[in-house]
C-alpha cells in the first residue's frame, strides 16, 4: 500500500527571506500563528479589528516559484522482497567495521553496517548495528525507511531485535544502534547468538519512501 505526499512551497507575507517559506503537504497542511494579535488588543474596539462583534479574515499568499526540480514522495508500506538476511561466517575476523551486500526494497538500495567490537558510546560494550542508505551516497534527496534490525538467536530462538524510523541523507546516511547488544551476551555460547563464530544479522524494512522528480 503507498500513499502519497506531493508538496507545495509558499511564501508568507512580502519577506523575501526563506524562513519565511513553509512547505504544505500531506503531513503539514497547516502553517500559521499560535499568537497572532494579543485578545485585549484585538477585543478593543478602538483598534478596529473587532467592530459590531464582527471580524474580517484575510491571507495573502506568494507561491515560490522553485527553480529547481520538484519531488513527489510516496510511502510503500509493507514492500516485497523487503528482508535481507546476513550469514557472517568467521565473525571474529571482521574488521573494525563491515558491510553486508547491497539489496533492493521499491527501487532503493540497502546494506547492514556492523561494528562487531562496538562504535560510539557502545565502543568495546557492545554490538553495533546500523541500516545503511546506498542511493544517499549518490543524491541530495532524503529517503524515509521505517525498519528492524535482528540478530537471531539460532538456539533458543529467542532474537533481539530493535525497530527506527529515519529520514537517511547524505550527511546521515546510516541509522541504528550503537549499544545493539552487550559483547557479553553476544559472546556467550548458551544466548545461541554466536554459533561457531557465525553471527546472523536480518534487516526488515516495514515502510519505505519512493521518489519521483518532475521538472
Amino acid at each position: 500500500m503507498s500513499t502519497s505526499n506531493c508538496s507545495c512551497l509558499i511564501r508568507f507575507g512580502t519577506n523575501a527571506d526563506d524562513s519565511s517559506i513553509k512547505r504544505f503537504h500531506d503531513m503539514k497542511t497547516e502553517w500559521g500563528f499560535t499568537k497572532f494579535l494579543p485578545l485585549d488588543t484585538f477585543n478593543d474596539v478602538s483598534h478596529g479589528y473587532l467592530v459590531n462583534d464582527c471580524c474580517l479574515f484575510g491571507v495573502e499568499v506568494f507561491v515560490h516559484k522553485h527553480s529547481g526540480k520538484l519531488e513527489c514522495v510516496s510511502i510503500t508500506e509493507k514492500p516485497a522482497n523487503c528482508t535481507l538476511t546476513w550469514k557472517i561466517e568467521n565473525f571474529s575476523a571482521l574488521d573494525e567495521e563491515s558491510y553486508s551486500q547491497e539489496f533492493t526494497v521499491a527501487d532503493s538500495q540497502w546494506k547492514i553496517l556492523v561494528y562487531p567490537k562496538g562504535n560510539s558510546n557502545g565502543k568495546a560494550k557492545a554490538i553495533s548495528v546500523y541500516l545503511c542508505s546506498c542511493n544517499c551516497l549518490l543524491s541530495d534527496l532524503k529517503y524515509f525507511a521505517e525498519f528492524k534490525l535482528r540478530i537471531r538467536d539460532q538456539i533458543n530462538k529467542n532474537h533481539v531485535e530493535n525497530t527506527a524510523k529515519h529520514w537517511f541523507s547524505k550527511s546521515l546516511k546510516d541509522w541504528g544502534f550503537s549499544q545493539f547488544l552487550l559483547l557479553e551476551n553476544l559472546n556467550n555460547a548458551s544466548k545461541g547468538f554466536l554459533v561457531n563464530d557465525t553471527l546472523i544479522l536480518e534487516a526488515e524494512i516495514m515502510a519505505v519512501s519512493n521518489i519521483k522528480l518532475f521538472s
